[in-house]
């Protein structure tokens, strides 16, 4: 009987699957049985695609540590005093009031290996800064120890606050008291502009930045320091592909349900009677250095 099927089948192919009906005791000819394993493999292949989409995804925001968003002011690197807290907190809250544009200051003890820019939009995304209507939420992000320093920008701000207008207030107000060691001066004077740029005086700050051809292209001060990260990140996905795409995907669904969970730990961190509002991060922004 088996014969039969299978010599049916090679006159009509669409009849292939039908093999896998067989009774116990038929023998599935050769070409039938490359083609059940030539199926397993892609239902492997299947899963190992999503763990390496779902890697991109949530590896890179996983790995890292946030701070907890305290308030409009998080200065984990301990480098401004309570006054300037204070007086820049209300400032900020001010700002939101007039506009409904969130804008955090966090100095960061470390950026754990990775770029400022890429930590500044997962802490961006992370604490969901701005409204979620209108993603008008940004970061001046200081890391004291690798000496930069980051305008994060939220996709609803980035028509006003540019990247060249961002670089032009950090080359202008920001880096150079920060080179003096005047931390404080620095930070408030980048809020302050910051302000200025966000309660009706875009269209001035790009008239300025388009006048400094030398703030939209990206200098040694403004790219990442090292692609070494990106590289082990590499390096670990394609092994998990890997491994997925040996064990026909048992690897994988234990991989998926782990990042399901892992995924359902971030979002909004808060304390103190603040928050963000939802906001959503692209990678708008610039970045310096002293």
């Amino acid at each position: 009987m088996a014969a039969k099927r299978a010599s049916d089948c090679r006159a009509h192919p669409r009849c292939a699957l039908d093999v896998l009906h067989l009774p116990a005791g038929d023998r599935e000819p050769p070409e039938f049985a490359a083609l059940s394993a030539v199926k397993s493999r892609s239902g492997g292949a299947g899963l190992a695609l999503i763990a390496f989409l779902t890697l991109v995804l949530l590896l890179p925001a996983i790995a890292l540590d946030f701070p907890s968003l305290s308030g409009r002011v998080v200065d984990e690197a301990n480098i401004l005093d309570p006054q300037t807290r204070a007086v820049l907190t209300d400032k900020l809250a001010d700002l939101e009031a007039k506009t409904t544009d969130q804008v955090v200051v966090v100095t960061l003890k470390s950026l754990q290996g990775t770029s400022i820019e890429d930590f500044g939009v997962e802490l961006g995304r992370h604490w969901q800064i701005g409204q979620k209507d209108k993603n008008n939420g940004a970061l001046l992000i200081v890391a004291p120890n690798e000496r930069k320093v980051r305008i994060e920008v939220g996709y609803g701000l980035e028509g006003a606050l540019t990247d060249a207008v961002s670089r032009l207030i950090i080359e202008n107000a920001i880096t150079p008291r920060f080179r003096a060691g005047d931390f404080a001066g620095g930070i408030t004077r980048g809020v302050d502009d910051i302000t200025s740029v966000l309660t009706g005086d875009a269209d001035e700050w790009k008239g300025r930045a388009a006048q400094r051809p030398d703030t939209v292209s990206p200098t040694d001060s403004t790219r990442n320091d090292s692609i070494w990260p990106a590289i082990w990140f590499v390096l670990v996905v394609m092994a998990v592909v890997f491994i997925c795409g040996m064990l026909a995907g048992a690897l994988c669904a234990a991989i998926l349900r782990l990042f399901a969970m892992l995924s359902l730990v971030g979002g909004r961190s808060s304390s103190g009677g603040f928050s963000g509002g939802g906001g959503s991060f692209g990678g708008g922004g610039a970045s310096g250095r002293w």
